[in-house]
């Protein structure tokens, strides 16, 4: 048997060095799980690329990634992807901004007055329903096919995702954090900012993400309707000669730049709910 001191300093060595070892495992999955990610884009690529090089697919309908690659960086060196890029950015941030914090504030409203919800929710809920589609033709109709129309439809479906859960995450705080709140005598504000908001932030942050993600389609069908710059624009005019490589490449952009904008928001979302102990699924850290 070891000395009591020994057992002693080796207990104390391995609780000192296990946040290490949390850490460097954490690392590690995470690291894995990002090959796991990969692993199905890329065989889909490999797959694809051996298909074309064996011309068992039409170039017109299908061209093969390294076709598209060759495309999108001519695009790129001549400065019209990157030109496009920026205007459909700009447009679908403005848009988001301006639906997506109307959005919050009338969920915030909603949510916190049992009168605004009988007002105002059975009439949102119908609007909700109303697809891109189909408002597009009228918001060019009222507005013209300048900005405006373009900004209003992004807006108008990024409004929604956050309404709707930050109106949830309001309703779903527990009640018994309200009696803990009135033994603290909170003050009303107090409540709001120290219990209500920090208990909805995770449907708030996750509207964010939905948000986004509708702002980007509500983009693609803006500029398809009716527009001279932009991702959709470019993708429409394309079609329109039959340059499927540019298409893809428009494709490809949208899909890489909405994978990065909610990855942003991810990220703020894990840093802002670190107090959270969630369940993260078997196998994961």
């Amino acid at each position: 048997m070891f000395p009591a001191s020994t057992r002693n300093k080796t207990l104390q060595g391995g609780l000192h060095s296990s946040p290490q070892i949390r850490k460097a495992r954490q690392r590690s999955v995470r690291l894995t799980n990002r090959w796991i990610g990969l692993l199905l884009p890329l065989t889909l690529l490999v797959v694809w690329q051996a298909a074309g090089s064996a011309e068992l697919l039409n170039p017109i309908l299908l061209p093969a990634p390294f076709d598209i690659w060759e495309e999108f960086r001519a695009m790129l060196l001549s400065g019209e992807l990157l030109s496009n890029l920026g205007i459909s950015t700009w447009r679908v941030l403005f848009g988001f901004l301006m639906g997506g914090g109307l959005g919050l504030a009338a969920g915030l409203w909603v949510g916190f007055s049992h009168k605004a919800e009988r007002l105002l929710n059975p009439s949102l809920q119908m609007l909700r329903t109303l697809p891109h589609l189909a408002i597009a033709p009228l918001f060019i109709l009222w507005f013209g096919f300048g900005e405006e129309s373009k900004l209003l439809l992004i807006a108008k479906g990024s409004f929604f995702p956050l309404y709707i859960n930050t109106f949830l995450g309001i309703r779903s705080v527990d009640n018994k954090l309200f009696d803990v709140a009135r033994v603290l005598e909170f003050s009303r504000m107090q409540m709001i900012m120290k219990l209500i908001l920090p208990a909805s932030l995770p449907n708030i942050l996750l509207g964010t993400r939905l948000s986004l993600g509708v702002a980007w389609i509500g983009l693609v069908v803006a500029e398809m309707m009716g527009s001279t710059s932009g991702i959709g624009f470019m993708i429409n005019d394309a079609r329109s000669m039959s340059l499927t490589t540019v298409m893809f490449v428009g494709i490809v952009v949208f899909a890489i730049v909405g994978k990065l904008s909610d990855s942003l928001v991810l990220l703020v979302e894990r840093r802002l709910l670190r107090w959270r102990d969630s369940f993260q699924g078997e196998g994961g850290q």
